[in-house]
């Protein structure tokens, strides 16, 4: 079978297709044919070396976190030849093997069933960059926000932030906002009811907040840009707030003002998938397929590529930031 990997950390010119043996499953196991595989800035970061060691294992190593595709060996699973089902497992491109290659063996209890109102797109959609997974799990179990609260998630270009602007309201929230950095990036973005947007070339951010809360601030923050934004996203918490740390795509280091956690008695959390039983990651999938079938939910899709452009895939994700998400079709 083909499948994209790189043997040394380094650049996107690392990544090679090669030819490997068909996979043989454990007993249990489920061989699946991968139909759409997620592209995202993880990627990039595994290919770079740039993750601690405990996080990753050396190479080679098979990029991909996620996929949509058929079942074409279910083993002794119970699962159905030919049934579609979306890989939700941790460390797919990390610890283990992932999903840029034709054919996967992967444990029954990774994989979630897709409904037949769902096409490919949307569900692979869903899981790329784990957005959804994250803002759900972010918003219901790590800030435990509440209905009614506003939520400040920062860079909806971004996985987290654009499917917080979509699941926040489902679970009640009163208002989300996101930010973005000019006016053509800003146009761009798909209207929706209670989402607000600041353009961080025409305001800061602490104002744009200030002024679309009426000064009260935002409950939940999450964070999923650090560097210089972490900072000023703390402060925009009002009394009791919580910041959810994600990810670092702005940078690693933050300058804080500790009276935003003192003065607030606000908390700052940290977030990572290990925290989560694989029940509880299958089952918020099925929620959210659920809400995808429903069209309560709606991803954004920006490109699909062959595994032979795996390097422009990603170049495409971490250097032009499209607002919808980025796969690679294993099967043309």
């Amino acid at each position: 079978m083909r499948a994209v990997r790189f043997h040394e950390f380094g650049g996107r010119d690392a990544l090679r297709i090669e030819e490997l043996p068909h996979p043989e499953p454990d007993a249990g196991a489920v061989t699946i044919r991968i139909a759409r595989a997620g592209v995202s800035p993880l990627d990039d970061k595994v290919r770079a070396g740039v993750l601690p060691a405990s996080m990753r294992k050396p190479p080679p190593l098979v990029p991909g976190a996620s996929a949509v595709g058929r079942v074409a060996d279910p083993g002794a699973s119970g699962h159905a030849p030919g049934a579609r089902v979306l890989l939700c497992g941790w460390g797919y491109g990390t610890t283990r093997d992932g999903t840029w290659r034709e054919l996967a063996a992967v444990p029954p209890d990774h994989l979630v069933p897709v409904p037949d109102e769902v096409g490919d797109d949307d569900a692979a959609a869903l899981a790329a960059g784990a957005g959804y997974l994250t803002a759900w799990l972010a918003l219901t179990k790590t800030a435990r926000m509440r209905p009614g609260q506003v939520v400040l998630a920062p860079g909806i270009y971004g996985a987290v932030a654009y499917a917080a602007a979509q699941v926040a309201p489902i679970l009640g929230a009163a208002q989300v906002i996101s930010t973005v950095r000019g006016a053509d990036r800003l146009a761009a973005v798909p209207p929706a009811g209670n989402l607000a947007v600041i353009d961080l070339e025409r305001e800061t951010l602490g104002d744009g907040v200030a002024r679309l809360t009426g000064g009260a601030g935002a409950d939940v923050v999450l964070d999923g840009l650090g560097g210089d934004l972490t900072g000023p996203a703390l402060g925009t918490l009002r009394r009791g707030g919580v910041l959810v740390s994600i990810g670092y795509t702005a940078g690693t280091k933050a300058a804080i003002d500790v009276t935003d956690l003192i003065w607030k008695t606000a908390r700052l959390e940290g977030f990572l998938f290990t925290a989560f039983t694989q029940r509880e990651i299958a089952d918020t999938y099925r929620t959210l397929l659920g809400h995808l079938a429903a069209r309560a939910v709606e991803p954004a899709i920006d490109r699909v590529y062959p595994l032979e452009q795996a390097a422009e895939a990603q170049r495409r994700v971490v250097e032009d930031r499209p607002l919808g998400r980025v796969f690679l079709d294993p099967q043309v």
